[in-house]
């Protein structure tokens, strides 16, 4: 008897030399940098902390970055790809976008990780659902919060119950960070053409709009728990 595949058609497959897909080596490679550069600012932002508490929670939170970018570099490692080499065509997109939105106060740097972060995070889900196993299942646990969404909503609500003049520049800060986001996503798309592959093989431009709307809907769910317009 003739077997199937049980793997979806649009899961990428290793080729025929065993290798592992591109597309697969380039979403690990953003999100192994991705997670490494989310531990260098969380641990810098920690020094902003208004209190030792908050010091504490954001260190934590960043240990939990970093424990995430090692599991990412155990998989390259297990697919017998070089890690340095799998971040280096994206640290160039990432280093931009980062140096275009520093934060300027521990507010800021709150709805950056919470807004801007999660936005991408979203995105790589979407892709992350075409990979084969175990890398799949990989990412996705990667994805999962780290407890920030909590502590930023927390700490931005409480900052504009106590002044709510801050809303404004929150919010605006945060249309800021989502134009930058998409900017530097459409760069890595068109640099990339494996992980833009991915989102092609979604189908019709209906199902790619499907994807965009669920995108956005987070979003203005993340900015309606901070108590600011979308």
């Amino acid at each position: 008897m003739t077997q199937t595949s049980s793997l979806p058609t649009d899961v990428p497959r290793p080729d025929l030399a065993g290798q592992p897909d591109q597309a697969t080596v380039d979403l690990l490679g953003l999100l192994a940098y991705g997670e490494l550069t989310a531990f260098e600012r969380m641990a810098t932002d920690a020094r902003m902390s208004p209190t030792l508490g908050d010091k504490i929670a954001l260190a934590a939170m960043a240990a939990a970055e970093f424990s995430h970018f090692q599991a990412i570099c155990g998989e390259l490692d297990r697919l017998g790809v070089d890690r340095e080499h799998a971040m280096a065509p994206f640290i160039g997109p990432l280093t931009a976008f980062h140096n275009s939105t520093a934060p300027a106060d521990w507010l800021e740097s709150l709805v950056k990780a919470y807004v801007g972060d999660n936005i991408a995070a979203d995105f790589y889900r979407e892709i992350a659902a075409r990979l084969p196993s175990p890398s799949r299942e990989l990412v996705l646990n990667v994805l999962d919060d780290t407890g920030h969404a909590a502590f930023a909503v927390d700490r931005v609500r409480a900052a504009i119950e106590a002044n709510p003049t801050v809303a404004g520049r929150l919010a605006l800060w945060a249309r800021r960070l989502v134009g930058e986001a998409l900017t530097q996503a459409q760069r890595v798309g068109v640099d990339r053409d494996a992980l833009t592959g991915l989102l092609v093989g979604v189908g019709d431009l209906d199902a790619l709009a499907s994807i965009f709307n669920r995108i956005m809907a987070a979003h203005g769910r993340r900015m309606a728990a901070l108590g600011l317009s979308a």
